[in-house]
């Protein structure tokens, strides 16, 4: 089968959209799959590189690492025309899904298209007041969803609220897969003592991590507002914030305004290839987010063996499962009965950490090509 992916998104190897493409197409090419990616270029110049066409483009000053491009009548565009696509994969609604469009008029191909992203949590970047984001939002995806022939969503929090805002085209629940093989390394004991230590971290202290894009919708600073106050019955706390993004400064700044800086290490952004490492430097995952669709870093850190106390969430569903491997919050008061009840049982923790590896384990990249293939097999039928 011939499948062309596209997305605005490629080389930011830190992004949950990224990660999703590289593991589907790894797990589809293994299927013997020929795949080939459309993007955006990092400059304004069109390449290829293999099976990577990149398509020039300029920056976007409305959020980091955004870009736009409307070349859609390039040369490398008409390759892929001519190359005819068995079915084409969007992941993006912006400015490669004109590419997508263009192609499959050409070309009769079906369009699969990915929806990663809750944009209501994100809106406020750019339009003020949240009920014109909400209609601009409902808005859009209707004017371009219904464009498309099957909706792929991560988790059934996707699929209704897609349902809410009017969408015609078949859905198929298909949570997107992790390359688990990376997150099934594991650092010697006496590789951990040297890197916790070369982050100040102590033998005898418990490290609450968190770890992903610094944005405002993730709702760090509720996690440091707990933290100010759990430290405060127990002393043995860190926490570990891993990532880089627009909220950092303000972060740290409440972090110094709680005062306790010397209690909160800001690792910044991490190379990819190493971010097992950092998730085995933590004792329990921690997040207070609801902007998730899917929310790869609960699975990722599942995959490293680690509890997970996290803000309730319908994408959570299958995740965490209560006093197995974790728990989930919905008010101050849980969250702080939660931690409690974790760090009085060490030897939950251990029990809790092997729990989450055999969830994770379910969520498997070739379980995800091998559920993406059947759509597609189904499309072109």
């Amino acid at each position: 089968m011939k499948i062309l992916i596209t997305t605005d998104l490629f080389t930011v190897t830190t992004n949950g959209v990224v990660t999703s493409v590289r593991n589907l197409t790894e797990a589809l090419r293994n299927r013997g799959h020929d795949v080939r990616i459309l993007t955006l270029s990092e400059k304004y110049k069109s390449h290829r590189e293999g099976d990577v066409y990149y398509i020039r483009s300029l920056p976007v000053a409305v959020y980091p690492g955004v870009r736009m491009s409307f070349a859609s009548h390039h040369s490398l565009i008409k390759e892929l025309i001519q190359w005819k696509p068995d079915v084409i994969h969007s992941q993006c609604e912006f400015f490669t899904f004109r590419f997508a469009r263009r192609i499959a008029k050409k070309t009769g191909a079906p369009i699969v298209h990915t929806y990663h992203t809750m944009y209501e949590q994100y809106v406020s970047y750019l339009i003020p007041g949240k009920k014109l984001g909400r209609w601009f939002v409902r808005t859009a995806a209707r004017h371009l969803l219904n464009k498309v022939n099957a909706i792929i969503v991560p988790t059934p929090k996707v699929e209704d609220s897609l349902h809410g805002y009017q969408i015609k085209p078949p859905m198929e629940v298909i949570p997107s897969g992790i390359s688990l093989e990376q997150f099934q390394l594991r650092l010697s004991p006496a590789e951990r003592i040297a890197k916790r230590a070369s982050l100040g971290i102590t033998e005898d202290q418990t490290v609450l991590i968190s770890l992903g894009r610094l944005g405002y919708e993730k709702n760090l600073d509720e996690l440091i507002r707990f933290f100010e106050q759990a430290v405060a019955s127990h002393p043995e706390l860190l926490l570990m914030i891993v990532g880089d993004g627009p909220a950092k400064s303000d972060l740290e700044k409440l972090a110094q305004e709680k005062q306790i800086s010397d209690k909160v290490i800001f690792t910044g952004m991490v190379p990819p290839a190493e971010v097992q490492n950092y998730y085995q430097l933590g004792d329990v995952f921690v997040s207070a987010s609801t902007s998730e669709t899917q929310g790869l870093t609960y699975i990722e850190a599942a995959a490293n063996a680690l509890p997970l106390l996290c803000r309730r969430d319908p994408c959570l569903e299958g995740v965490v499962i209560t006093g197995e491997n974790g728990y989930t919050y919905t008010a101050d008061n849980e969250f702080f009965d939660a931690l409690d009840r974790i760090l009085r049982d060490p030897q939950w923790i251990k029990t809790a950490g092997k729990r989450s590896e055999q969830i994770a384990e379910t969520f498997g990249k070739e379980r995800f090509g091998e559920a993406v293939e059947t759509l597609y097999t189904k499309l072109i039928k």
